[in-house]
């Protein structure tokens, strides 16, 4: 999966310098489409948090995030595909954006009203990856519950 996204992302994006996204924006969107694929139950209120939560994030248009969901479905990244991502977002991020990103990933898992086992393992490897304390992975789920 990691070569696809970056496939995509330097077709369809990496096009002008200042139009270019950074390694760790490429790393959020994977870690986002990351949870979202994990259960292999895919529906349509995943869909829409995650398109929401990517333009907003990473500012793609539609048809860009349509084209990133399909790529992401084709295969699940394994575990250890997690530390290249998560290392770019320790290397940029401060605590206050690891933070938004956990709470992000949350609201992707909790969009369809059902929270999987995977969908929970995968955020909590993350967030011992980004070195979220225990409790702040807690909070962040909470935000997300208390989003909708």
């Amino acid at each position: 999966m990691i070569d696809k996204i970056k496939a995509f992302f330097s077709k369809n994006i990496i096009e002008a310098d200042d139009n270019a996204l950074s390694s760790e924006q490429l790393a959020t969107a994977a870690l986002l489409i990351e949870v979202m694929v994990i259960d292999g139950n895919l529906d349509e209120q995943e869909l829409r948090a995650i398109s929401n939560t990517l333009s907003q994030m990473l500012e793609l248009s539609s048809e860009q995030i349509d084209e990133l969901i399909l790529l992401s479905q084709e295969e699940v990244a394994d575990a250890t595909s997690l530390y290249q991502f998560t290392r770019e977002i320790n290397a940029h991020y401060g605590h206050d954006k690891k933070m938004a990103l956990m709470t992000a990933m949350w609201r992707v898992a909790l969009a369809d009203g059902h929270l999987d086992k995977h969908e929970e393992g995968i955020i909590r490897r993350v967030a011992d990856l980004l070195y979220i304390r225990h409790n702040e992975y807690i909070r962040c789920k909470l935000a997300a519950k208390n989003q909708d």
